[in-house]
């Protein structure tokens, strides 16, 4: 007897992973390529908002002046580490929605530093 090629989706997603994951049904049938390519599609779709939100907040947060090549080699492990949080964790883990937030205080603090250092240059 052989297992059915099925993957079951959570019902309680948080809500990012289930803007994305929406529709698919409580179950994918493996075989079926339209149930593969929709899931295919929202991890992709999950993915991608991941590494847009995690390129934002290592820029407002870490990035440092490099050199192009360094630059590049950062980037890289950066998307390709985060392929692997979201593969593992981005269903579970409110990945995308700590990456907002973490974002939106970083860009609070930007801002409220560079109005402080114009106020001290005046």
């Amino acid at each position: 007897m052989q297992a059915s090629p099925t993957l079951t989706v959570p019902e309680d997603l948080w809500p990012v992973a289930d803007f994305f994951f929406r529709g698919l049904g409580p179950e994918i049938n493996l075989n079926n390529a339209g149930e593969a390519t929709s899931l295919f599609q929202s991890f992709f779709w999950l993915y991608l908002t991941t590494v847009i939100l995690t390129v934002i907040t290592f820029k407002l947060g870490f990035a440092k002046k490099l050199p192009l090549l360094k630059n590049v080699v950062v980037y890289t492990v950066l998307v390709i580490g985060t392929f692997l949080l979201t593969l593992m964790l981005g269903l579970n883990l409110p990945l995308a929605e700590s990456l907002i937030v973490t974002a939106v205080v970083l860009g609070l603090y930007r801002l409220r530093l560079s109005r402080e250092r114009n106020g001290n240059q005046a």
